[in-house]
């Protein structure tokens, strides 16, 4: 499955990235320290440079990225589980229902100031990426569930298809398009809620940590060089993320077959 292009066009980020430097110049030339507001792409990208080759930086980056990603895929894991027993049976979903929602409607910034009571900082990003991510993979995939071609299911049923082949041929094939789609949400999510818990709770040697002082400091250079880690990072985890879904979903489609007993005699 081909991922669908956006209308992103580099003579757009040329022309943006050229307001952006008008606009540090423009504020450099009115106020003695108009670099403090507003650093240059040219002196961001320069700083980002000199940050990219230094060990801290990728432990900085090592560590961000293994909670957050962590609380991902441990909330995707969630999510399947408990999607599965609320689209077999509709109690459970009745009693999801609550906790799902005031998730979705509550700001993270409010769980992350009640994660700092119960948690330690560095269990903080994993534990708020995890949260957040949670009630879009959840939904996504029930809907998915529910949305799988009930004629299929009767046949399996009449075959008698064992459990195992009827989850690899019939519910994955319709089930993994809604995942990839709650993924590619969830995956953008995760790193905004992680960093920002991270920008909070100051876990030592986090991304959101080196975001901070940058801020305390002035040091608005390695503000924005940070930024466009992040940025790069999480599009990076993105895209590889999506291109195994995309894969795991054609060799599917390409390879796998539903295998038939007889019907039992009537």
């Amino acid at each position: 499955m081909a991922r669908p292009k956006g209308p992103l066009r580099a003579w757009a980020v040329l022309a943006w990235l050229a307001v952006w430097q008008v606009a540090a110049m423009a504020l450099a030339a009115a106020y003695p320290h108009g670099g403090l507001l507003l650093a240059s792409p040219l002196s961001s990208l320069r700083r980002l440079g000199e940050l990219a080759v230094t060990v801290p930086f990728w432990r900085a980056v090592g560590w961000s990225a293994c909670r957050i990603l962590g609380g991902f895929l441990l909330s995707c894991l969630a999510a399947a589980v408990l999607a599965a027993l609320a689209a077999r049976y509709p109690k459970a979903a009745e009693l999801f229902f609550p906790p799902v929602a005031a998730v979705k409607a509550t700001p993270v910034a409010s769980f992350i100031i009640l994660a700092l009571v119960w948690l330690d900082s560095g269990q903080l990003p994993l534990f708020i990426a995890f949260l957040m991510v949670f009630p879009t993979v959840y939904l996504n995939l029930l809907e998915g569930i529910r949305q799988t071609d009930g004629k299929l299911l009767e046949m399996a049923r009449v075959f008698r298809v064992s459990p195992a082949r009827r989850l690899r041929g019939i519910y994955l094939p319709q089930v993994l398009p809604y995942f990839r789609s709650a993924a590619s949400l969830g995956l953008g999510l995760c790193w905004k809620a992680g960093v920002a818990a991270e920008v909070i709770g100051l876990p030592a040697g986090s991304m959101g940590e080196r975001l901070y002082t940058a801020k305390i400091y002035y040091q608005t250079p390695d503000l924005f060089a940070w930024t466009a880690a992040i940025v790069a990072v999480s599009m990076a985890f993105e895209r590889l993320f999506l291109k195994l879904v995309d894969s795991l979903l054609l060799w599917q489609i390409n390879n796998f077959t539903i295998g038939v007993s007889r019907p039992l005699p009537k």
